[in-house]
């Protein structure tokens, strides 16, 4: 039974989608703000977090903030917008997947249901390192490294920086990386690949805006291979 941590000021929605996710047999723990929602986290040890971003005492994103100092759990956001912002804000912190108010029980569940599908996955990457132009993987610690400096990055944003480093020179396509990050689910949505390619950037290349190691190959999709220059 997955363990499941709700985080959201709305009472009667937190009711009313426990008893529903019960149901589809979860194990839920439900807290109403951010400050007993990291509380609920050291003590339920949740497999995924549902967490709302407008919350009082600790928004949702300082909450997440929280969560990803120490822990790799899977988050959802739920959200009453859908503004780029937002969106790119959350996957800065490191959340997995937003959800936008309102939502359908149902179409919340599928959503769960493939990030945790994607954690397993995540788990099951193998061992080794992966090395390029001084850039280092190791899949075992999920851990990178550039020129001897570790890189802080997602479990998403690792995901993606793995299936790009194992095609190095191979142009992957936003479809292709969809499937294999994000899984079957998410097809529809290839704009995850740009907003992760670009946070990606960010923290992997010495000068984002002119890219050594992840280059665009326009109108097809994106390439990893090391440039020098």
């Amino acid at each position: 039974m997955p363990k499941l941590l709700m985080i959201d000021d709305d009472k009667s929605l937190m009711r009313l989608l426990s008893e529903y996710l019960v149901d589809q047999g979860f194990s839920v723990t439900c807290a109403e703000n951010g400050r007993l929602g990291l509380r609920s986290l050291f003590e339920s040890q949740p497999e995924i977090i549902l967490l709302d971003v407008t919350m009082p005492e600790k928004d949702g994103w300082e909450t997440l903030e929280r969560i990803r100092e120490v822990s790799d759990k899977p988050v959802i956001m739920l959200t009453a917008r859908s503004d780029e912002t937002d969106i790119l804000k959350g996957f800065s912190l490191g959340a997995d997947d937003f959800v936008t108010k309102p939502f359908s029980f149902a179409q919340l569940t599928a959503r769960i249901r493939a990030v945790l599908a994607r954690s397993v996955q995540d788990s099951n990457l193998g061992k080794g390192k992966l090395s390029e132009g001084g850039l280092e993987v190791d899949l075992s610690l999920k851990r990178v490294w550039r020129e001897g400096e570790i890189l802080s990055l997602t479990p998403t944003e690792f995901k993606l920086l793995v299936a790009l480093m194992r095609r190095t020179g191979e142009t992957v396509s936003p479809e292709d990386l969809v499937k294999e990050v994000w899984g079957a689910q998410y097809a529809n949505e290839i704009g995850h690949v740009r907003r992760y390619i670009w946070h990606l950037r960010k923290k992997v290349e010495i000068d984002p805006e002119n890219p050594r190691y992840i280059h665009n190959e326009r109108g097809y999709g994106y390439i990893f291979s090391f440039s020098s220059e």
